[in-house]
């Protein structure tokens, strides 16, 4: 069934998903803030084209947002020509941006206001996960709205879970991007210690991925670590933007996070080599620094 949907944000997540929900079917509405960008994807896409986010919201089913960072958010839904009070009344509203609990729960209140459904939908996945609709998608929200919106999320993700209220899909991300913090960091510096130990590398990953080191990174990024490629996957400098959510959130709530804040100070290292636009991986260069 064809639905009326708007999305705000054609970045490198939010440009495929988008595709996935015309190539479903839906009858899309897009807004980027860079016009160009929005006119390549019109150009690629079925779909229609917005000059301001208010326009791409007004009588749309639902929509969906991802952006970069709370200030960008807090433009687009609630700032001026925003999306939220454009929005019909029984509209849902869905925000996949990585962005804090604290707006998230903004947000959803300014939505009862209207009677609008506000869903915090952050994803796991990266952009090849987007690129081939196989996102994971973790929510907070009402359950009602949740089930009105997992059918059509479910174009670009395979992984759809509601988790709890209003904050409860940000406060999950950040769990989803603490635990990454650590693996990358161990990764690299198993990696780089099997170099300055003259191990046969690919040999010592095929043992070891077979036991209780294995990851996804581990899978997905050993070659490349090793090989010096950073130019692909999820950037540094979003990865540090994740990070400082996660703490300014740990400093509210209490939680420890010593491991996660060294590893933000060695992408801090990162971006002073240059590699602000690197791939998260990239903690390897750090290691590698000075060495043959």
């Amino acid at each position: 069934m064809s639905i009326k949907v708007a999305f705000l944000g054609l970045g490198v997540m939010g440009y495929p998903m988008a595709g996935w929900l015309s190539k479903a079917g839906h009858d899309v509405t897009v807004y980027n803030r860079t016009r160009q960008k929005a006119e390549r994807w019109t150009s690629e896409h079925k779909g229609r084209l917005a000059e301001s986010p208010s326009e791409a919201a007004a009588g749309a089913d639902f929509v969906f947002t991802c952006v970069g960072d709370d200030p960008d958010v807090r433009h687009v839904v609630l700032g001026e020509n925003g999306a939220l009070a454009a929005m019909k009344k029984g509209a849902v509203f869905v925000d996949h941006t990585t962005a804090s609990a604290d707006l998230a729960r903004e947000i959803a209140a300014a939505g009862r206001e209207l009677g609008i459904a506000c869903l915090d939908a952050p994803v796991s996945g990266g952009q090849a996960g987007a690129e081939q609709g196989k996102l994971t998608v973790m929510v907070g929200g009402e359950p009602d709205a949740f089930a009105r919106a997992e059918p059509v999320i479910r174009a670009y993700a395979r992984n759809v879970r509601l988790i709890g209220p209003s904050g409860a899909g940000q406060l999950t991300k950040m769990v989803n991007q603490i635990a990454i913090a650590g693996v990358v960091q161990g990764l690299a510096e198993a990696l780089n210690f099997a170099q300055q130990a003259g191990l046969d590398v690919p040999a010592v990953i095929d043992v070891i991925s077979k036991g209780a080191a294995q990851s996804w990174q581990m899978e997905n990024r050993w070659q490349t670590m090793i090989e010096g490629r950073f130019d692909f996957g999820f950037a540094v400098e979003w990865m540090r933007k994740d990070l400082r959510i996660c703490l300014d959130e740990a400093r509210r709530n209490g939680a420890e996070l010593p491991v996660a804040a060294l590893v933000d100070q060695f992408y801090a290292d990162i971006v002073q080599m240059g590699g602000r636009r690197w791939d998260t991986s990239s903690l390897i260069a750090r290691l590698n620094r000075g060495k043959k």
